[in-house]
């Protein structure tokens, strides 16, 4: 089965809403042709100015985070509900950094994928290891822990259209990449597990980035990699012409 390749921009807590009006304006054209889907995730304060700048184009709009509840008393969050009326069709899900920092648990990205699934939105659900993790050998099984906890009580039909990225902590923001090989291997390792909960053919299905520095050197070779649907893509992904050189790898 042929899977479409994915690249996601994840902008972080960066841009304006004018400054996201300057790159989008800039992006627009240079993805214009991409074979890849192109998606952008801007802070939530941007979204509103992203979605009507993206109408009529190829570019999606993804949203950074998305929460488990319809509505209530959660100070600062954003519901499926919310994001979908404004035209937001991705949700980023447990990113490192919201496991890092803001105390995200494989449980809370499980119900966060729940809530996106329900309101029509698809999750880029994050999985991934520390280097220290990586060093002692424990990857798979961390990756393997993180993707069955966070597809627990998900359908076989929802599993086939959403997306996994692999991001391994030690590679974000450090400059550090993971080689090829190395990508591949673990993106391997996740698909197994998909398998193993859910068949072969949703296995199959399933799109599953790597999200560990990818850029426009190296985006070609990892993209080559058989196992490699696509890049959810940091810094990179702020600057129109480095972004839309990843897109069209």
């Amino acid at each position: 089965m042929a899977r479409k390749p994915i690249i996601a921009g994840n902008w972080k807590m960066n841009m304006t809403p004018a400054e996201a009006k300057e790159l989008i304006a800039a992006l627009i054209p240079l993805v214009q042709d991409a074979a890849a889907d192109v998606v952008i995730c801007p802070p939530y304060l941007a979204i509103p100015t992203a979605a009507e700048l993206v109408k009529g184009t190829n570019i999606a709009l993804g949203a950074q985070n998305i929460h488990w509840a319809e509505k209530g008393a959660f100070t600062g969050e954003i519901s499926a509900k919310m994001l979908k009326e404004v035209g937001v069709s991705y949700a980023i899900i447990g990113h490192s950094e919201r496991r890092q920092y803001f105390g995200e648990t494989d449980e809370t990205v499980n119900m966060r994928a729940k809530a996106a699934i329900a309101a029509g939105i698809t999750p880029i659900i994050c999985v991934g290891e520390s280097l220290e993790e990586r060093e002692t050998g424990k990857t798979e099984a961390i990756v393997s822990a993180q993707t069955e906890k966070a597809l627990a009580g998900i359908e076989a039909k929802d599993v086939k259209i959403l997306v996994i990225a692999y991001e391994p902590i030690w590679a974000i923001g450090t400059g550090k990449t993971a080689t090829k090989e190395q990508a591949n291997e673990t993106i391997a390792c996740i698909r197994n597990t998909v398998k193993k909960l859910y068949g072969e053919e949703t296995a199959e299905a399933v799109r599953i980035q790597y999200g560990g520095s990818m850029n426009p050197k190296n985006a070609a070779e990892l993209m080559a990699m058989p196992e490699i649907d696509g890049g959810l893509i940091g810094g990179a992904s702020l600057k129109a012409e480095d972004f839309s050189k990843v897109a069209k790898y």
